[in-house]
């Protein structure tokens, strides 16, 4: 247990303000290499970690997160620094979803994730689950293997002969060179070519119609006085043979050929045509063609539902099984509610799909949070968690809308009564602060509005994707690398307002906490740190201090 002890001890040392002289005294165990340190670079070194400035006594279930990658926090360097120490729990966007850890045969890849929990737990930190079920980011190809058709037994069908030992004249269709019956072998058949021309094209039999879906298996004799090949379409398809693509055949004994396929897409009219390529004609007996019928029907609404209540239980058993207890907090569904697709009664429909498979499409929209809810509570439980402990949301975006926030309202509803357990509602935001001073009276507004109607609805409200944009008067973004410092403490003034609105519209029993969207700046200046030009510091910006003041209530 060194380990842990160091690093506990490094991060007390930040959390008192006991602030490192250097990269080197900065790192919290043998393994772990903070550089740049960025609890010491100016401005603002007399500001302790963000999260210290939180009043407990008075918020005692406020809790303030951020977003990274799960490959940044298990180099254990900066990123991972930094998030510890400023942060009370951790979330890692899509990382910890089905698409990224299952692969097409259903196998889970839970390396990563195993690896962090155990960090964090060892360390004492909280992560805040991914959304268990979604419409993107999920194990799409497992679920398409899963719910492909069901493979059946099918009975050869027997399509048409043609006999040309009892013919006397060809009325075939030859596309190019000549074909004929002629007396060979003492046996009327169809000659594919001549001695002096033999390269031809021609329609050893058609006048049939095809089934796009079906295979076909046609059947002829062929024979020729010397070792020669062919080429070989079946309905606009061509089909390869053995020897480089072509169809051989020997001298001098007549030879069973067998050619299974399907027709091109589009072709509705059945042949087989035989593209003779080589210094001898081909002569041809009887050809018969038929078809095996498609052997595979669709999945019923019913063996479609258990498969999918298969796949849900089998994901939440995995996920659970490494989670261990550890994770209390998740997203339950994600998204799913579409903007513009309406029910009879004027709410919003949810998102459903033609091209992939939607869970709510399969379990029925009015069913599909409830389905969830008992797989993963029910996994949570066999795996070491005790349900008492576990919070689910539904995270959305676009709430701010007022449309959709009831439709949301509405369907937490439908799935409450229904049986499924939600506990929260995590709002996924997109803000921006306006140089224009009516445009950014909306933008406040705004923010207003959405949180009274979150806290009508009477759940515990999560923010999440707390970065906020800076635009100039004219609407376009100003980046990172152009922002002026009395931009940026605009910047940071308008992230303390909506700290504050937070923290005082929405009653203290029902705050589960902001989470940061980024920690530094990307390309938008989003963070608490900027990043130096030449040395690749953090530096705390306006936004730190803004942070810190707001959360004690300054």
């Amino acid at each position: 247990m060194i380990m842990k002890k160091n690093i506990i001890n490094g991060l007390l040392m930040l959390a008192t303000g006991v602030f490192a002289v250097s990269c080197a005294d900065y790192n919290v165990t043998d393994d772990f290499a903070a550089e740049p340190d960025p609890t010491i670079t100016e401005p603002y070194k007399e500001y302790a970690p963000v999260k210290s400035y939180i009043d407990r006594s008075k918020n005692p279930n406020m809790s303030l997160g951020v977003t990274l990658k799960v490959a940044d926090y298990n180099k254990q360097a900066l990123a991972h620094a930094a998030a510890m120490t400023n942060f009370d729990n951790l979330a890692f966007g899509t990382s910890l979803m089905s698409g990224t850890i299952v692969n097409a045969k259903g196998v889970m890849n839970f390396i990563d994730m195993k690896d962090l929990l155990d960090h964090v737990e060892e360390i004492g930190g909280d992560v805040f689950g991914s959304p268990i079920a979604a419409n993107a980011n999920q194990a799409d190809e497992w679920l398409k293997t899963l719910t492909a058709p069901i493979e059946i037994p099918v009975d050869f069908v027997e399509g048409k002969t043609v006999d040309y030992n009892t013919m006397t004249t060809f009325e075939g269709t030859v596309e190019s060179g000549e074909a004929s019956i002629a007396y060979y072998d003492g046996q009327n058949t169809l000659m594919i070519g001549t001695k002096k021309k033999p390269n031809a094209k021609v329609r050893i039999i058609e006048g049939f119609e095809v089934d796009p879906a079906a295979k076909y298996t046609t059947t002829f004799w062929v024979k020729a006085d010397i070792d020669g090949s062919f080429n070989v379409y079946f309905s606009g398809n061509k089909v390869d043979g053995a020897s480089d693509g072509k169809w051989a055949v020997k001298a001098g004994k007549w030879q069973k050929v067998i050619v299974e396929a399907q027709s091109a897409e589009g072709v509705t009219e059945g042949y087989l045509r035989i593209e003779n390529t080589r210094t001898t004609p081909l002569y041809i007996q009887k050809v018969q063609v038929g078809y095996y019928p498609d052997d595979h029907r669709p999945q019923t609404a019913q063996e479609l539902n258990d498969t999918l209540n298969y796949a849900i239980n089998t994901w939440c058993n995995g996920l659970m099984k490494i989670n261990a207890g550890r994770i209390k907090s998740f997203d339950l569904i994600d998204e799913a509610i579409d903007s513009k697709a309406e029910l009879e009664n004027g709410m919003l429909d949810l998102k459903h799909s033609d091209e992939k498979i939607f869970w709510q499409d399969v379990f029925g929209s009015e069913n599909y949070a409830p389905v969830v809810s008992k797989a993963a509570i029910t996994a949570y439980q066999n795996y070491e968690g005790n349900p008492a402990d576990l919070k689910f949301f539904i995270s959305e975006v676009g709430l701010d809308n007022q449309k959709k926030f009831e439709s949301l309202k509405y369907w937490i509803s439908v799935w409450e009564t229904n049986g499924a357990k939600i506990d929260g509602i995590n709002a996924k935001l997109s803000l921006s602060y306006s140089e224009d001073e009516a445009k950014q009276a909306e933008n406040k507004a705004a923010f207003d509005r959405l949180l009274d109607n979150l806290v009508s609805a009477g759940k515990l409200i999560r923010l999440s994707n707390f970065d906020i944009t800076y635009k100039d008067a004219s609407g376009t973004n100003v980046a990172a690398k152009d922002i002026t410092e009395e931009q940026r403490q605009r910047l940071a003034d308008y992230y303390a307002y909506v700290i504050k609105s937070y923290m005082s519209k929405v009653p203290s029993d029902k705050q589960a906490g902001l989470c940061k969207g980024n920690m530094v700046d990307t390309s938008d200046p989003v963070g608490l740190w900027s990043i130096d030009s030449k040395s690749k510091d953090w530096v705390r910006t306006a936004t730190y201090k803004a942070f810190c003041d707001a959360l004690s209530g300054k």
